[in-house]
C-alpha cells in the first residue's frame, strides 16, 4: 500500500498540477465525487456513542405526592428548581394576570429572608443566580449554584415557593413593573410576543391556553394578596409540583426534599378540597385584529419600514400524542426566518419558507413557522410580514398556498435534512445544564417519566413522508386561527382565508382578487 501511495505522489509531482486539472475536468480518473471515499486510503474509524446516556434520569415520589427528579452531570455547578403545574390557562375563575404577577413577585421577601437582596446575597456565597418564568401551563422557579450549596438552595426554593410574604409595597412595585412591560410589549419593534398572544386568543377563544398570558391593563389593580393566596392555595399543592435537579446525586436531592418540602404548611394554608380547573383546551379558530400605526415603530438612521404582520395557524396536536414528532419535523421543514437573517444552511436557508417565499418574493420581510404544543392541543402557525399594500391578494395567498403544499409529497432530501436539523438542534440544546433541567422538569411534570434524547432521536428518524402527509391532511381540516397587526386595509376577510385553506391550490377566491 505504501509503495502504491508513493507511486501516486510521484506521478502527480512528475506531471504537475496541469495534469491533475486535465484529469479532474475530464471523464477519467481521478474525477471522484466528494461524497465518495478516495481509493487507496484506509477506511476512517469514527468515535461512536454506545447509544446510552452516561447518567440516567431518576424519579422518586414523596409521601405528600411531590416528585423529585434528577439527572447527574459532571461539573461543580448544579441547576435545581421547582416546577408547578400552574399558569395562565388555569385562570378561568380568577382575574387574568395572576401568573404574570407570580412571576414578577418570585424571590421577593419570604418567612426566612427579609428582602430580595438577602436572597441574592445568600446565593452569591455559592456563586448562584435565580430566576422564575411562567408559561401558559407551567411556573418554573430555578437556581443555578455550586453543588456544595445544595442544602441552602433547596431551603431557599422551598421558602420562595411556599412562604412568600407578598407585602403591599412589593405588590405595588409589581404593578408598576407589569404596566411598564405592557407598554413595552406594544412599543417594541419585534411584534412576535404580541402576535403569539393574539393567535392563541383567536385559536382558543376565552378558554385555557387562549386566556391572556400577560396581565390585561384593567386587571392590574384587581390582583392583590387575597386573590393571589386564593389562587396559590388551589394550584400550589405538592402533587402538582416537581423538584428537578441537574448535576447532583439523586439521594442528596431526595434528602433535601424530605427536609424542606415534606411537612411544610404554605403561608396561605391548605384547602380541604382543591378547586382546580381541569378544562380541556377547546380549539375554536377565529380572527383577532389590531389596527395599529407601525410607521414610527423604529426610527433612527436605518428605520424599519412600515410593515403589516399576519399570523395564520391551524390545530396540530398535544405533546403527549405520537403525532407530535411528525409535527416537529414538519415545523423544521417549513423553517423560515427574516429576510436579513445572515447565516448558512444551519440557519434554515434550505427550508421551504426560505426557498419558496423569501427567495422568490423580495418584498417579504419575514416568513417563519412556529409550533406551540400543550398537554391537550397544539398550534402550528406561520408568521409573515410585508408592506401593507402587498398584504391582500399576495402575502396571505402565498402563506395559504404553503399550508396546502404541506400536504403534498415531501422530498426525500428535504425530509432527511429537516430530521437531521431537528436532531442536531435537540442534542446541541441538551448540552446546556439549564435546558436539561427544564426538559427533565417539564417531562416529569406532564408524564411522570422522561424520554431520553436517544429515544427521541429514534422517533425522529422513523418519521416518513407519509407521516407528514397524514398529519398535514388532518391539520388542514381545522378552522384557521388568524392574528393581524398593523395597517389592515388590504387584509382579506376571515371567510376568504378559510376558503383558500379549504381549496386545492390555496388561492383566495377570485371575487376578492378582481375587486380589491
Amino acid at each position: 500500500k505504501k509503495i502504491c501511495i508513493l507511486a501516486k505522489k510521484r506521478a502527480l509531482n512528475g506531471f504537475g498540477i496541469a495534469a491533475y486539472r486535465k484529469y479532474s475536468s475530464g471523464s477519467g480518473y481521478p474525477n471522484i465525487a466528494l461524497s465518495s471515499p478516495l481509493p487507496g486510503i484506509p477506511k476512517p474509524v469514527f468515535a461512536s456513542a454506545d447509544g446510552q446516556e452516561k447518567y440516567e434520569t431518576r424519579i422518586t415520589t414523596l409521601e405528600n405526592g411531590l416528585k423529585v427528579a434528577s439527572q447527574n452531570k459532571f461539573g461543580q455547578f448544579c441547576t435545581v428548581g421547582i416546577l408547578v403545574n400552574s399558569g395562565s390557562r388555569h385562570e378561568a375563575k380568577y382575574p387574568s394576570g395572576i401568573a404574570h404577577f407570580v412571576e414578577k413577585l418570585a424571590f421577593s421577601s419570604t418567612a426566612q429572608y427579609g428582602s430580595r437582596d438577602e436572597i441574592l446575597l445568600t446565593l452569591e456565597k455559592h456563586g448562584g443566580i435565580c430566576d422564575c418564568q411562567t408559561s401558559r401551563d407551567t411556573t418554573m422557579y430555578a437556581v443555578s449554584a455550586e453543588v456544595k450549596g445544595l442544602d441552602t438552595v433547596v431551603s431557599l426554593l422551598s421558602d420562595a415557593v411556599l412562604q412568600p410574604r407578598l407585602l403591599d409595597e412589593e405588590i405595588e412595585m409589581t404593578r408598576m413593573a407589569v404596566r411598564f412591560e405592557l407598554e413595552d410589549l406594544n412599543m417594541r419593534p419585534d411584534p412576535e410576543p404580541l402576535l403569539t398572544e393574539m393567535i392563541h386568543a383567536a385559536a382558543y377563544q376565552n378558554n385555557t391556553v387562549g386566556l391572556p398570558r400577560f396581565c390585561p391593563v384593567h386587571n392590574v389593580d384587581k390582583v392583590d394578596k387575597n386573590v393571589l393566596h386564593g389562587y396559590l392555595r388551589n394550584y400550589y399543592s405538592p402533587e402538582r409540583m416537581v423538584l428537578a435537579g441537574v448535576g447532583i446525586e439523586h439521594e442528596q436531592l431526595v434528602e433535601c426534599a424530605r427536609k424542606y418540602l415534606l411537612d411544610v404548611t404554605p403561608v396561605w394554608g391548605r384547602s380541604s378540597v382543591a378547586n382546580v380547573d381541569l378544562s380541556v383546551a377547546q380549539y375554536t379558530g377565529g380572527i383577532v385584529k389590531m389596527e395599529k400605526d407601525m410607521s414610527d415603530v423604529s426610527l433612527g438612521p436605518t428605520p424599519i419600514p412600515e410593515l403589516t404582520h399576519i399570523m395564520i395557524g391551524l390545530e396540530s396536536c398535544s405533546f403527549l400524542e405520537d403525532d407530535f414528532i411528525p409535527f416537529a419535523v414538519l415545523n423544521m421543514m417549513m423553517g423560515g426566518g427574516g429576510s436579513f437573517s445572515a447565516g448558512g444552511p444551519g440557519k434554515g436557508m434550505f427550508t421551504r419558507l426560505y426557498l419558496n417565499v423569501l427567495n422568490r418574493h423580495h418584498w417579504m420581510y419575514n416568513a417563519t413557522s412556529y409550533h406551540h404544543s400543550y398537554e391537550d392541543s397544539g398550534l402550528l402557525c406561520i408568521h409573515a410580514s410585508s408592506d401593507p399594500r402587498q398584504v391582500g391578494a399576495e402575502m396571505v395567498e402565498i402563506i395559504t398556498r404553503e399550508f396546502i403544499q404541506m400536504a403534498g409529497n415531501a422530498g426525500e432530501m428535504e425530509l432527511e435534512r429537516a430530521k437531521t436539523q431537528l436532531k442536531s438542534m435537540l442534542m446541541m440544546n441538551l448540552e446546556s445544564r439549564p435546558v436539561i433541567f427544564e426538559d427533565v422538569g417539564r417531562q416529569v411534570l406532564s408524564t411522570g417519566k422522561r424520554k431520553l434524547p436517544h429515544e427521541l432521536c429514534d422517533l425522529i428518524s422513523n418519521v416518513s413522508a407519509s407521516d407528514i402527509k397524514r398529519v398535514t391532511t388532518k391539520m388542514l381540516r381545522s378552522k384557521p386561527a388568524v392574528a393581524a397587526l398593523g395597517d389592515l386595509t388590504e387584509l382579506p376577510s376571515y371567510e376568504h382565508i378559510q376558503a383558500a385553506l379549504s381549496s386545492k391550490d390555496g388561492r383566495l377566491p377570485r371575487v376578492y382578487r378582481l375587486f380589491r
